[in-house]
């Protein structure tokens, strides 16, 4: 399996929400033998712009005319951060609630990547065709209130109903959600909450959905 880790918070060593994600990673190591994790770390990666050229481009592939020979070196870059989202089997995005909603980093992100012809498309009566299917994602995120359903702040939950729309969008349906919350009470309910959401990927990892044995040579077949 190639999982894709998408970071989306600037505070590496110092984030409660990689330490939900690090503890998914480890656990689906320890079941299975065929895991690789490649990273897009949202806040040192240079994205490309999405103005100029790109913006230029992106129309044209709206209105399906090919992409002006002057535009296609700018636009490479994009079809390389497709590129590289499309290559894995399954997703893993880190990231904390920010002002309701997710980080500009995730966004712009997203902004790049969603592109008409690579992972969605129009058929001919103008409906939305997903491209990306069949694909796993998991998001681990962190909270510094209590937005679970039927709490008082839930209706302010702008995070994990855009993440299942956007990528519900291009294709992905199959999306599990570890959020620790809340997080900015008291530092006892802080560590509670990441002990229990670090519980909960730990169980996500090792379930069967995760956890599908790869194939391993036959020892005694191999023996010539």
């Amino acid at each position: 399996m190639r999982l894709l880790h998408i970071i989306a918070t600037p505070r590496t060593g110092h984030s409660n929400t990689l330490r939900v994600s690090e503890a998914f990673i480890d656990n689906l190591r320890a079941v299975r033998d065929d895991v690789t994790v490649d990273v897009v770390d949202l806040y040192h990666h240079g994205l490309p712009d999405i103005v100029g050229d790109n913006i230029d481009a992106k129309y044209e592939l709206m209105f399906a005319q090919p992409i002006d020979k002057s535009h296609g070196e700018s636009w490479r870059q994009i079809e390389t951060l497709i590129a590289d989202f499309l290559a894995v089997d399954a997703y893993l995005i880190s990231a904390p609630m920010w002002n309701f909603s997710i980080p500009y980093a995730l966004k712009y992100y997203i902004d790049c990547i969603v592109q008409p012809g690579y992972l969605f498309r129009y058929n001919e009566m103008g409906q939305v065709v997903p491209m990306v299917n069949g694909k796993k994602m998991v998001c681990a995120t962190s909270y510094g209130g209590d937005y679970s359903p039927g709490s008082p702040m839930h209706a302010y939950n702008f995070h994990e109903p855009y993440l299942r729309s956007i990528f519900g969008f291009v294709g992905v349906i199959d999306v599990e959600f570890i959020s620790a919350q809340p997080m900015d009470i008291t530092p006892d309910l802080r560590e509670a909450a990441t002990t229990a959401a670090i519980a909960r990927a730990a169980a996500l990892a090792r379930s069967p959905g995760w956890a599908v044995p790869s194939a391993r040579p036959d020892a005694s077949a191999s023996a010539v």
